[in-house]
């Protein structure tokens, strides 16, 4: 049997990652495309077998299926995570949302690796003015492959069914101020700490924009030593503090 061409498009510490982590020859075959479409780097392809992402992608919660036209919908899908790796920020132990808004656009190349393949960053905070009031989007993207705004809310706590209304707000001033007739529909996700699937789904009923839920895990927690300075930065604050009591 000769040697499949396309393995040639990988380079050989590809194969030996692929090789000694993947559990079955569809998981390796997986790893071995998107490493080919999105150009991963040894170091990317770690990390997203790490993340596990044969078994996450794909499984947000959402209701795609019943608000978009097939076989967009299951394009849409697919763009999904069921759970978002973080481990490439570091916080302090109690951070709040905008905390983690910064770190993910410090990171923003990262971020957009863990999101996928297609995703563009548009901005953070970004401005929607509806009737005289000024509100932000937490963070807004457009997918390239798939010609439609992403709007993406951030919450670090459990989901709460009020979170689904917000988020159906912003799909939809998205769709009426920023799409054109060239976009398609805007599609809205949430990424929150945790969520339970019957609540989302009772959040979904009576919404009519293509939106979802997801998790995120991994952020990694500051220690406090990092945060505090050095006995080299002491010392020299004190002989700073010396020579300018001399003078």
């Amino acid at each position: 049997m000769p040697f499949p061409t396309v393995f040639a498009n990988v380079p050989w510490r590809h194969h030996v990652e692929i090789i000694n982590k993947c559990k079955s020859v569809e998981e390796a075959l997986f790893y071995l495309c998107h490493s080919i479409e999105e150009g991963w780097s040894r170091s990317n392809l770690i990390n997203c077998i790490n993340a596990n992402l044969y078994k996450n992608q794909g499984f947000a919660i959402t209701n795609f299926a019943e608000q978009l036209p097939h076989p967009h919908a299951e394009m849409v899908q697919e763009i999904t995570k069921e759970n978002y790796d973080f481990s490439f920020v570091s916080l302090p132990r109690k951070y709040d949302e905008l905390q983690l808004e910064d770190a993910l656009s410090q990171y923003i190349t990262r971020f957009l690796l863990e999101l996928g393949n297609g995703f563009s960053f548009v901005g953070r905070q970004r401005e929607i003015i509806v009737d005289g009031v000024s509100r932000r989007i937490d963070m807004l993207f457009y997918h390239l492959k798939l010609h439609c705004y992403v709007v993406v809310e951030l919450k670090t706590c459990k989901f709460a069914p009020e979170f689904a209304g917000k988020l159906n707000f912003y799909v939809n001033a998205v769709d009426d101020l920023l799409k054109t007739d060239v976009d398609n529909p805007t599609i809205g996700l949430l990424i929150c700490s945790d969520m339970k699937q019957t609540e989302v789904k009772y959040s979904f009923m009576g919404i009519n924009t293509p939106i979802g839920v997801a998790k995120y895990s991994n952020v990694q927690v500051e220690e406090l030593q990092a945060q505090l300075p050095t006995i080299e930065q002491l010392q020299q604050r004190i002989k700073m503090l010396e020579q300018e009591l001399l003078q």
